[in-house]
């Protein structure tokens, strides 16, 4: 039975419905995909217009590698050196620390945890990254401070290590979150197939699980980075915020904390140069950023 030319056409119109109802979701993505892209754009450019004429005017190896920063003194010295080795160390530290706990936190709810234990952890690690940066530097300055001084005998327990636990546990839920989605990701015939080949429950989720998941971890590894490295509020109460070359029980002030706790009263060349602190910032995450690019990029192809 041969179809009308009415019906023809009614068929076409909501055909034609929904090619117009998707480009205009394609549009719609293209231009959010577009002020994201611009908004990087637009911060990338503002940091490096106002960076710049503060390291052409003190110079780019004393403000890099000057061991100094008295920003407000009758000779000012803006050497970020001991704000750029503070923020290695701590972001290494907490990464050391942080990273393993939260990658066996991950494999143990993924992979290990009855479901009832894992809905409880897991809503603890909810909780745990809904906790707001403030509250994080509160309970480190009123517990973990004090605890510190007394354990190892020390002045002043505001130091480059209470830094460092704190930013440990504040990188823990986006390591677990990232990694536990991962793993819950890979095939379970993967695990079915090693199992069957006389493999053990571990040596299959750390042999083939992990394995097959390390893209996701990477990710996790790469996001916990960024909040630790990005921190401020916490870190300047728990670190001392003094201008010290790094040392684990010492006071120090990081990269962030630097452009945080001088910004309000700044102004002349000591506001630009606070800017480009910002921006030494904005480019060292933009480094690690492309270097973890790369090796994953590496380890696919291989």
């Amino acid at each position: 039975m041969t179809k009308t030319s009415e019906q023809v056409l009614s068929e076409k119109k909501p055909r034609r419905r929904y090619h117009i109802l998707e480009t205009i979701i394609h549009a719609i993505f293209l231009i959010l995909g577009l002020v994201a892209v611009g908004c990087v754009l637009i911060i990338s450019i503002y940091l490096i217009l106002s960076g710049i004429p503060a390291i052409k005017e003190i110079g780019l190896v004393e403000f890099l590698f000057g061991t100094e920063w008295s920003s407000t003194a009758a000779d000012p010295k803006f050497g970020i050196l001991p704000f750029i080795l503070t923020s290695v160390y701590g972001t290494a530290g907490a990464i050391v620390i942080g990273v393993p706990v939260g990658f066996f936190a991950a494999v143990f709810l993924a992979k290990m945890a009855p479901a009832k234990v894992k809905a409880v952890i897991t809503s603890a690690v909810g909780v745990l990254a809904g906790i707001p940066s403030v509250v994080y530097g509160l309970v480190g300055m009123l517990v973990l401070v004090p605890l510190i001084r007394q354990i190892f005998n020390l002045p002043d327990g505001a130091s480059l290590f209470a830094a460092i636990i704190v930013l440990a546990v504040m990188i823990l839920p986006s390591v677990i979150k990232v990694s536990v989605t991962a793993l819950e990701a890979v095939p379970k015939e993967y695990e079915d197939a090693s199992l069957a080949l006389g493999a053990t429950k571990i040596e299959t989720f750390f042999r083939v699980s992990v394995p097959a998941a390390k893209s996701g971890i990477a990710a996790a590894i790469v996001l916990g980075v960024g909040r630790a490295i990005g921190e401020a509020m916490a870190v300047m109460m728990v670190a001392g915020n003094v201008a010290n070359m790094p040392s684990l029980f010492e006071s120090v002030r990081f990269l962030t904390t630097a452009v945080a706790s001088e910004m309000s009263y700044s102004s002349g060349l000591q506001r630009q140069a606070l800017f480009s602190i910002a921006l030494v910032l904005f480019l060292f995450i933009m480094m690690i950023n492309v270097l973890l690019n790369m090796l994953l990029k590496r380890q696919k192809e291989h």
